[in-house]
């Protein structure tokens, strides 16, 4: 249950491009994700790079998403793990996620940064 009373940041219809990748991630900048929100619940589709399809699920609270991801990637192989992102307002009022990921099915994790599209 969302505890935090701070208001959520809406993400329902909201398109992300990649703007700075971890050198240890997948995506890059033709990787796009499109989100879809229900109360404190997200849901995303990603693709792009070599990124064939992956899916997100977790839930907001305040100014933080919290997420566990899967993805099929174009060399066959499937991976997963968990993110924390920080979620930005930038001056142009475009949201930025400041991804903090952990891979569960491979070494390692870094940061990608994730920015609106208009």
């Amino acid at each position: 249950m969302n505890t935090d009373r701070r208001p959520q940041v809406g993400l329902d219809g909201v398109v992300m491009r990649v703007t700075a990748t971890a050198t240890n991630g997948v995506v890059d900048a033709s990787t796009s994700v499109s989100f879809r929100q229900r109360g404190a619940r997200v849901l995303g589709r990603y693709a792009g790079g070599s990124v064939r399809r992956g899916w997100l699920v977790g839930a907001v609270a305040g100014n933080r998403l919290d997420f566990r991801y899967a993805q099929a990637e174009s060399s066959g192989a499937i991976h997963a793990g968990r993110s924390r992102c920080e979620i930005q307002t930038l001056a142009d009022g475009r949201l930025r996620l400041l991804e903090h990921f952990a891979w569960s099915t491979r070494a390692g994790g870094g940061t990608n940064v994730f920015e609106q599209v208009r």
